[in-house]
């Protein structure tokens, strides 16, 4: 990712915040707040809307009011071409939920994937190795996901997106990531990674599924989204997107501040 100095006694005062849209929903400056308290830094968190039209004024934005930000939709896979150097899973996956500023270069990173996989082996056990997966949608949260779970030992990954070409950049990326239309005949995990306002008004629950799948609601809002509420009446363990938003910003914040913070901590704070 290149050399910075960077660590929690660097700044006196954190200028932290969260870009996208709708962001007046996000739960980040509570994460936030919660993680400067634990690395005993001292700062402030906000919410700033940016649409992706306006993208591109991300520098300019960090230049003048910010040291860090948390990136969610709909930037995720726009912002990482104002940064001057991205991390490895950011460079592989074209997405960036992650931004520091330092120096005078922007850094960018991606932390949605491992920090699902945290939040996965915290709450279910779940053992990425051999399993069969299946991720609905393809945007950025999608791409680092996917790039997670190949990297973990997941044998099979099937992503399914309404628009096709969303997916193909993803599936040329891993030999892991499988025709759209196999389904496996038994599927381990499940993520939805659609907007609540995208999808389909219908459920059906996917072929392959049985009550040993894990289902995942990345999102947060409702807490239990009639998708998620159909695959808990299919017998599916089952949990919104708390625990990832919480286990990907520890990993965001050791990034920034290069000290252990824990994910399960930051979860206590969202309940």
């Amino acid at each position: 990712m290149g050399e910075k100095s960077r660590g929690p006694g660097t700044r006196m005062m954190w200028r932290l915040g969260v870009i996208g849209s709708p962001i007046e929903h996000s739960l980040s400056p509570t994460l936030h707040e919660r993680g400067l308290e634990l690395a005993g830094l001292a700062g402030t968190s906000q919410r700033h809307e940016m649409d992706r039209e306006n993208a591109n004024e991300v520098r300019t934005l960090m230049t003048s009011q910010f040291d860090a930000l948390s990136v969610t939709m709909p930037l995720k896979d726009l912002v990482g071409s104002s940064c001057d150097v991205l991390d490895p899973v950011s460079t592989r996956t074209r997405s960036v939920n992650s931004l520091l500023m330092r120096e005078g270069l922007l850094y960018g990173a991606s932390t949605d994937g491992a920090g699902l996989l945290d939040a996965l082996k915290a709450q279910f056990d779940f053992v990425t190795e051999n399993s069969h997966v299946m991720i609905l949608g393809a945007g950025g949260a999608a791409a680092a996901i996917v790039d997670a779970l190949v990297g973990a030992g997941a044998t099979s990954v099937v992503v399914r997106a309404r628009n096709p070409d969303r997916v193909a950049p993803i599936a040329a990326r891993y030999s892991k990531v499988v025709n759209p239309v196999v389904t496996p005949p038994a599927i381990d995990l499940i993520v939805n990674t659609v907007p609540v306002t995208g999808r389909a008004t219908g459920l059906d629950v996917e072929r392959g599924v049985d009550e040993h799948t894990i289902a995942i609601d990345v999102t947060y809002e409702p807490r239990m989204s009639t998708w998620r509420e159909g695959y808990e009446r299919h017998g599916c363990p089952s949990d919104n997107g708390l625990g990832m938003l919480a286990y990907q910003a520890a990993r965001q914040m050791n990034w920034w501040w290069d000290c252990a913070i824990d994910g399960a901590e930051l979860l206590e704070a969202l309940r």
